[in-house]
């Protein structure tokens, strides 16, 4: 991942509908949910919910796809793991992390 894409991805879930989509998105797993499912969990207009589900899906964080006359979104598992990556690359200067202190 280059910093364009890790920009892009980070500006995607930088706003709360978005975020909180993506997070229920990553619980529903690789079946993920239908906009109507999503936007009925989230209280959230259709028509604001697609703007959402449009920036998500330009990062890449999430794709579409159509099921009957249902169109199923899923997190892209991969782009984020890419993204936690491309965050953690050379923690710690390279040498071992220290243990996380509560």
């Amino acid at each position: 991942m280059d910093n364009k894409h890790a920009v892009t991805a980070l500006a995607a879930l930088a706003q709360e509908s978005r975020l909180a989509a993506y997070r229920l998105l990553v619980q529903a797993g690789p079946e993920g949910l239908a906009a109507s499912r999503i936007a009925e969990a989230l209280d959230i207009p259709p028509s604001s919910l697609s703007f959402h589900l449009k920036e998500l899906s330009h990062a890449n964080l999430i794709a579409p796809r159509q099921e009957g006359r249902f169109v199923i979104y899923a997190a892209q598992f991969d782009a984020m793991n890419a993204l936690l990556g491309f965050l953690t690359e050379n923690c710690c200067g390279g040498k071992p992390c220290p243990p996380c202190q509560p």
